[in-house]
């Protein structure tokens, strides 16, 4: 008897990549404005 054959699982792996990716785009966005808002800080009180 030859062995069951199974579906390759494709949807395992792609919703991790996305979720990745949201996540660097909003620890870059947060650090940019954090970035901006001292540099403003710091412009308005020297």
């Amino acid at each position: 008897m030859g062995a069951a054959k199974r579906k390759p699982s494709t949807m395992k792996v792609k919703p991790k990549e996305e979720v990745n990716k949201k996540a660097l785009v909003w620890i870059g966005s947060i650090v940019g404005v954090v970035i901006v808002a001292v540099s403003a800080l710091i412009i308005i009180f020297s």
